[in-house]
């Protein structure tokens, strides 16, 4: 239950915020800007040094809420995952698809989500035991290919990263995708300080999400 509950709340967040940051304390304050704006989706990138500690900070804070899904992400090798996994990561995420993480997420009962963009990589992946897939970079083809790989792979379950924006996340949850992720423009403002820019931005994508849920 524990692998259900965590994809569960992923796709109750709909809205996945990608961490970055160059420091550990702009890392953390994006995420804590993010959590502000209602988007409690958090994955933490391990292009930051810092990302171990990171998550270990944001589960310190928030661990005992389950509507706040700390996950780590940019995970390339069974060894980051299972590093992220022991700091409280509950999810994790790849920019493409590696069978072994697949198999370390599994024996810690933690979801693994692979970046794909092939109905060969999608199937390759559930053969291993993966739930949700990541289509990256969205922006090669837009919300339409959603609907082409939902043609032969009706079951799949998609998030997409790379080419969400406000104006398109409508598009892109029609299309039918499970959740999205964002972070670009987060990131660049979190290294400005900006923070509670990041939170307005962060409303108004759930604002938008909910409009699109409720219609």
């Amino acid at each position: 239950m524990i692998k259900i509950n965590s994809i569960k709340a992923l796709v109750d967040c709909g809205v996945v915020a990608v961490v970055r940051g160059n420091t550990k304390e702009v890392g953390v304050n994006i995420a804590k800007a993010c959590v502000q704006g209602s988007v409690k989706g958090l994955e933490v990138t391990f292009t930051n040094k810092y990302a171990t500690d990171i998550i270990k900070e944001l589960v310190n804070i928030y661990g005992n809420r389950e509507d706040i899904v700390i996950g780590a992400g940019t995970v390339l090798d069974p060894e980051t995952a299972r590093m992220a996994i022991i700091a409280g990561a509950r999810y994790i995420v790849s920019p493409s698809f590696n069978a072994e993480t697949a198999k370390m997420c599994n024996r810690y009962k933690v979801p693994y989500i692979p970046g794909v963009m092939t109905i060969n990589e999608i199937v390759a992946a559930h053969e291993v035991g993966v739930d949700v897939v990541k289509i990256f970079p969205g922006s090669v083809y837009g919300p339409g290919y959603i609907k082409a790989i939902k043609g032969p792979l009706p079951y799949a379950n998609m998030m997409v990263t790379g080419g969400v924006n406000i104006s398109n996340i409508d598009e892109w949850f029609k299309a039918g995708v499970d959740l999205v992720g964002i972070g670009g423009e987060l990131n660049n403002l979190g290294e400005e300080g900006k923070f509670d820019e990041i939170t307005s931005i962060c409303n108004e994508y759930i604002s938008k999400l909910n409009e699109v849920r409720e219609g």
